[in-house]
């Protein structure tokens, strides 16, 4: 079986080794971005069936780089879950307006996070 590749694109170190085991535990093809310009250049080279995405990034934040891949004819199909501490009680309806397919908020639970991954991914 194809193992789908999932994106992660995310400033802390930490949390990207703990996701990215996780992920990896799970059977996805996992790479890895630590902002939000180095996650284009990555989601044009590599077509994930998936993007992790954090709002608060060097270089291009979550948001912005959401709008980029919606609005682009190549990557608009690729779903986008938003993982993110930030935006308070806006962070659903920002992330929305910005194209985001979903949302989870840090602290997560893993299983949360891989449910809504086998949502989007079947």
């Amino acid at each position: 079986m194809v193992k789908k590749k999932i994106i992660l694109i995310e400033d802390e170190a930490e949390l990207v080794q703990l996701m990215k085991m996780r992920l990896m535990a799970n059977n996805y093809e996992v790479f890895v971005a630590y902002d939000g310009e180095d996650g284009l250049k990555k989601i044009q080279q590599d077509k994930p069936d998936l993007v992790l995405l954090d709002i608060i990034m060097p270089k291009v934040d979550g948001l912005t780089l959401c709008k980029t891949l919606k609005a682009n004819s190549s990557t608009k199909g690729i779903p986008i879950i938003i993982v993110s501490a930030s935006g308070g009680n806006n962070l659903e309806k920002n992330c929305k307006d910005a194209g985001a397919d979903d949302v989870i908020r840090k602290p997560f639970e893993a299983n949360d996070l891989l449910d809504k991954i086998k949502k989007w991914l079947g």
